[in-house]
């Protein structure tokens, strides 16, 4: 089968989203699929690249023209709307790659919604956030929970994220688009209930389908030479934190929780920081900046415990399931779809969010209990095993396989009118 996968971006720009397309794309290449991914230009990377089968296509767009709407160059994410720029390049990569499946990732969607309406290949929406109900993907709002759309609501609320500008005009455009992006998805697939609650696809009956997002079946191994990284970790047990180091991710309530405990192994932070980063830490907190894919999931193998304090409603938490796949256990938010890979009591504990009192117990349980901290990271280690890629990827070819033929029957009965067929 032949799949075109759309997704703003693409490796060496990390993130659990892009991991998940780069993962997905080299897993199907495996199982005998013809796998091209559109997505946006580099600089100082090339616009052609083969990634172990994998053909890249980084394309240039409008909107990176404005690099002063982005505050991170490599980061010039794609508004809700159809980027002229970008939808020729998807014309003339989709006439060289003829797809039997279009997958889409997040918003450079739209820039394909105007070639869909001319084709009749499938479109497949994944969804890895909030984007299709909130403008600013998160289902927060003043810093809470948000609950639930209105137009002016959301306005503010994206003129707060985004700046008034940029804000007003996502916050339209994601109005006006999103009856045209639920009419062209043939099917969307949120990587968690949580998802799909939260982006009304369950209210408003559209067609969907849960599949999780995934580990390689040998998430530990690499070819890549880490020791420069590895070597700077702590020599004894340490607790580990992977993630933007933003107070969504709930840095600032992990930073209270482990500023009152005592006689614990050191806290170790690798992620980006962010604007609202705290600017002082506690004594024995180290901050490692961000590092490569390979050299986390190192990290993660020397830990003792696993540590995803959110106050935002995760979508899934691919770090949860890096983690439990190295055989730790994991203390995080009873939010969002972490409630789908974590089991309370067995591979890990679930707390309320914003409460670093309860993390802060949570903790020390475990760093107190060594037997207790080995059967959940068992725990942890066998319940990763249903979000393999072996698991999961199937699931995918499923959903592409029944797209295909349902696809291949319209067309005949278009070409040749109804009753023709047996």
């Amino acid at each position: 089968m032949r799949v075109l996968m759309l997704a703003q971006f693409y490796s060496p720009v990390v993130g659990g989203e892009e991991r998940h397309v780069q993962d997905l794309s080299r897993e199907l290449v495996k199982r005998g699929h013809d796998v091209a991914v559109a997505t946006f230009y580099l600089p100082g990377v090339a616009e052609f690249e083969v990634d172990q089968g994998v053909r890249v296509y980084r394309i240039r767009s409008t909107v990176q023209r404005a690099s002063w709407l982005y505050s991170q160059a490599e980061r010039s994410h794609a508004p809700p709307l159809p980027d002229a720029e970008v939808v020729w390049a998807l014309r003339r990569i989709v006439a060289r790659e003829k797809p039997d499946i279009v997958h889409a990732h997040n918003w450079i969607l739209h820039s394909f919604i105007p070639l869909k309406m001319w084709s009749s290949v499938p479109l497949v929406m994944s969804l890895h956030d909030y984007s299709l109900r909130c403008a600013q993907k998160r289902l927060m709002f003043s810093g809470a929970l948000c609950s639930g759309p209105g137009f002016t609501k959301c306005l503010y609320c994206a003129a707060d994220y985004y700046g008034n500008v940029r804000g007003s005009a996502v916050a339209l455009s994601h109005r006006l688009m999103n009856p045209v992006v639920r009419a062209a998805v043939d099917i969307f697939l949120p990587v968690s209930e949580a998802t799909a609650i939260g982006n009304g696809l369950v209210e408003n009956q559209l067609p969907f389908k849960i599949i999780p997002n995934f580990v390689p079946d040998d998430p530990g191994q690499t070819q890549d030479d880490v020791d420069a990284y590895v070597s700077r970790l702590p020599q004894d047990n340490y607790l580990l934190f992977v993630g933007d180091l933003s107070r969504d991710k709930g840095v600032d309530v992990l930073l209270r929780a482990y500023a009152d405990l005592k006689n614990v192994p050191p806290l170790v932070l690798i992620g980006r920081k962010r604007p609202d980063t705290p600017a002082k830490l506690p004594n024995n907190v180290i901050l490692m900046g961000c590092w490569p894919h390979s050299a986390v999931m190192q990290a993660w193998r020397r830990s003792s415990l696993a540590l995803v304090p959110s106050v935002c409603p995760e979508t899934f938490g691919i770090v949860a399931i890096e983690a439990m796949a190295m055989g730790r256990p994991v203390i995080a938010s009873r939010i969002g779809g972490l409630t789908d890979i974590i089991i309370d009591g067995e591979t890990g504990f679930l707390i309320a969010p914003d409460d670093s009192v309860a993390l802060r117990r949570a903790i020390k349980r475990l760093t107190d209990n060594t037997a207790l901290r080995k059967r959940m990271g068992q725990g942890a280690r066998r319940r990763a095993f249903d979000f393999r890629a072996s698991a999961v990827v199937p699931c995918i070819e499923e959903v592409y396989r029944q797209l295909t033929q349902t696809a291949a029957i319209t067309e005949e009965v278009d070409k040749h009118g109804y009753g023709v067929l047996p």
